[in-house]
């Protein structure tokens, strides 16, 4: 059945691709702008980001946030915050305005596998404790207010999620780049976990958990085959054939990215429990299969 699906954060990266996938199986794909206007392949009607309107909508996807690889000083965390707990409260209290039959009926919202802070060896899912630290503090606030949403009868999923592979995509063009030059490195000690996804599982997941009427709450939008910093950089220089004998010191990523160059030296060994259980099916289950279709000429 044709549906009717509101993109908040369509002209981004992951946005982009979420609005091509739902025009592609013929839903209508309603994007919202600051300008109320904007260029995405499949986005059928346009509107304005705030004061939000969120009528007619039979579900929504909310992919909004200001990117947190930089450093995180006082004016970014506000942007961090603002771009995701202050624009999500925003979006219920426009629900709230809508008359309960008017309502959208699904609402994926994202987050990050961030919530779990430094986990070192522990496998985590979804029923996970949150962590430490200032980004699992931003998501414990950000899930806290897409929830809010539930008493109005909306069902709400919050996607963690873990870098995205995909062409297009920021991590991926730097890494690719990077590699491709020689200067690939291993992160510290590179025994950190990094959760990723191929963009594609992750698009195919976020539709999944909208239609899913058994999907709600948490669900860890990540691969299900985690890997070590140390062999995600051996499996990615091989897959562009350069070397990366290099070594990224932890003291040096503290003192060029801060806060979040200790970020970037713990991990999370994430795996997607609650996508697996419901029977979603990985196009992209191991980053050796991810790294073949990326690195396609």
């Amino acid at each position: 059945m044709k549906q009717r699906i509101g993109v908040i954060g369509v002209t981004g990266f992951v946005g982009r691709y979420v609005a091509a996938a739902l025009a592609a199986r013929g839903d209508e794909v309603v994007g919202f702008s600051r300008n109320g206007a904007g260029e995405v392949p499949g986005v059928g009607e346009w509107r304005r980001s705030g004061p939000w309107d969120l009528s007619g909508l039979d579900g929504m996807i909310n992919l909004a946030g200001e990117r947190v690889d930089q450093r995180w000083t006082a004016a970014n965390r506000q942007k961090f915050e603002q771009s995701r707990i202050d624009l999500t409260k925003a979006l219920v209290r426009a629900l709230h305005e809508l008359p309960p039959a008017h309502r959208p009926t699904a609402w994926v919202n994202a987050s990050a596998v961030g919530y779990y802070g430094d986990r070192s060896d522990e496998i985590i899912e979804e029923n996970a404790e949150p962590g430490q630290g200032y980004l699992a503090r931003l998501c414990i606030d950000w899930e806290a207010a897409t929830a809010e949403a539930e008493s109005m009868g909306v069902r709400c999923v919050m996607v963690r999620i873990g870098m995205v592979l995909g062409r297009g995509g920021m991590a991926w063009d730097r890494l690719r780049l990077v590699f491709k030059l020689g200067a690939g490195a291993r992160l510290g000690s590179g025994q950190q976990w990094m959760p990723w996804i191929h963009i594609d599982d992750l698009v195919a997941g976020i539709l999944f958990s909208l239609d899913n009427v058994a999907i709600k709450g948490p669900v860890n939008g990540v691969s299900p085959a985690p890997e070590k910093n140390s062999d995600f950089t051996k499996k990615l220089a091989r897959a562009v054939r350069r070397p990366a004998p290099w070594i990224a010191p932890a003291f040096l990523l503290k003192a060029i990215f801060g806060e979040f160059g200790e970020f970037l030296l713990g991990g999370q060994r994430a795996i997607p429990r609650a996508w697996s259980e419901a029977g979603f099916v990985f196009t992209y289950p191991t980053l050796e299969r991810a790294l073949a279709e990326l690195t396609r000429e």
